[in-house]
């Protein structure tokens, strides 16, 4: 399934329940959703990091929509490489 399409399907289901939710109250749901994936990679459970890799981006996913943001125009920032020095792997000075 291509970006767009996922998209689409996640407005299909979602839409009108995040949209009557609004920006802020979706916001905080993903944010849960990153508290819950955090959990997941530190314990280690592969079943629980997958359920929450896919939850993280559908919540990623309904605020692009509820924002006006097509995921799949999003993604060309990284379509050349790292955005600073546009070389893959990035060639950037690591901080430290």
């Amino acid at each position: 399934m291509h970006l767009g399409e996922y998209q689409k399907l996640i407005e299909d289901i979602y839409y009108e329940r995040d949209s009557g939710r609004g920006l802020e109250g979706t916001f905080l749901w993903f944010i849960e959703e990153v508290g819950e994936l955090a959990t997941a990679l530190r314990e280690g459970d592969e079943a629980s990091k997958h359920e929450e890799f896919a939850d993280c981006l559908a919540w990623l996913t309904t605020l692009a929509s509820l924002s006006g943001v097509r995921m799949e125009d999003v993604v060309s920032k990284y379509a050349g490489g790292c955005p600073r020095c546009r070389a893959t792997p990035c060639s950037c000075p690591t901080k430290q």
